[in-house]
């Protein structure tokens, strides 16, 4: 059975490839938004999700526009109930660029897994825009919206 740390350095490194080339520097601290809404979905987790967004936040699924935390949290909670139960969230990043200091454009691409799937089917594939910026130190979401690949 491994060992506490040797467990904590394995999950740290998975954690790492995540980042793709942007391991580094503000590109990567700018990332840590898409990782963390990635670890709250595959968490099922409305609450953490939602908190990454800003008060004014909004949200893009399928053709509902979700607009501020409590209406991310509220649909995600149902979704996590039903349609969207056990799913994971594969997301690769393709492109980060700074419009100001403190606000940034990311561009990732990925879908939803499926329980016990570990690629994303060509039918769920989407290419996923997000905007953040950095408010009271913390950076947060600020538009979310994804689009499927394949028509």
């Amino acid at each position: 059975m491994p060992s506490k740390a040797a467990q904590l350095v394995a999950q740290a490194k998975e954690w790492a490839s995540q980042y793709g080339p942007y391991a580094n520097g503000p590109e990567g601290a700018v990332l840590t938004v898409p990782l963390r809404v990635k670890a709250a979905w595959n968490d099922n987790d409305a609450d953490a999700l939602a908190a990454l967004f800003a008060d004014n936040g909004s949200m893009l699924v399928g053709d509902d526009q979700l607009k501020g935390r409590e209406e991310i949290r509220s649909y995600l909670t149902t979704a996590f109930q039903g349609p969207f139960r056990a799913t994971q969230l594969a997301e690769e990043p393709l492109e980060i660029r700074f419009l100001t200091p403190t606000v940034a454009f990311a561009v990732t691409q990925g879908g939803l897994l499926l329980d016990g799937e570990s690629k994303v089917a060509p039918e769920r594939e989407v290419r996923t825009t997000w905007i953040i910026t950095k408010q009271d130190g913390d950076w947060r979401l600020v538009s979310h919206q994804s689009s499927p690949i394949r028509g």
